[in-house]
């Protein structure tokens, strides 16, 4: 094999063995994440599991970030397609409740598992999941804002307030859906948003009626 094959196989091996434990995680959190279990489960050997990470936490680190770019591919790229504005901000919404629907990860959400599991805990996974959660909230705060100078929200529309309502309304989606009924949690979650953004529109026909 050329070396460029085998390279090629290296990162092959190891998005697998993220893909894993991200879905591992969103269950368990990063502290449940076992070099062995994720070896076994992704039918690498140790000795090559250790030829990708050093240790436990930069396994955990390397998880935080393959979850962003999970939820970039299917919640932010999906709704940038849609046109700028309130409708783009509805759409991330829309995006997100797809994302738990349809069930992409075992445990729902692997950022509402973690963030729980190490927001009293300093260090460098405590940073780096605060840090994917800080540019959650201000790219939704930048959505607002976009759809403020459109036009398409009113003037004292609060872009930080609007954007923690949003976001918290996703968020008691992963826990009711999961306790309770979850198509139901979904429709109230959608609803609940889309009649906040009719309110505050001065155009609410851009938006869906329910």
């Amino acid at each position: 094999m050329t070396q460029d094959g085998r390279r090629l196989r290296g990162l092959r091996s190891r998005e697998v063995i993220l893909e894993q434990a991200v879905g591992l995680a969103s269950v368990e959190g990063l502290d449940g994440l076992s070099l062995g279990r994720l070896a076994a489960a992704t039918g690498t050997s140790k000795s090559g599991f250790f030829a990708h990470w050093r240790d436990k936490e930069q396994l955990q680190l390397d998880a935080v970030e393959w979850a962003a770019r999970q939820w970039k591919e299917h919640v932010v790229a999906p709704a940038m397609s849609a046109p700028a504005g309130v409708r783009r901000l509805f759409a991330l919404h829309e995006a997100r409740l797809r994302f738990y629907g349809d069930g992409v990860l075992p445990g729902g959400c692997f950022f509402f598992t973690v963030q729980a599991e190490f927001d009293d805990r300093p260090g460098a996974v405590h940073d780096r999941i605060a840090r994917a959660m800080g540019e959650w909230q201000e790219f939704i705060q930048r959505l607002v804002a976009q759809a403020k100078e459109l036009g398409e929200l009113v003037e004292g529309a609060d872009p930080a307030q609007l954007a923690y309502e949003i976001d918290a309304l996703g968020e008691m989606v992963i826990i009711h859906s999961r306790l309770h009924d979850g198509p139901a949690a979904l429709a109230h979650a959608r609803r609940a948003v889309l009649q906040r953004l009719r309110a505050l529109c001065p155009e609410p026909a851009l938006l869906p009626e329910d």
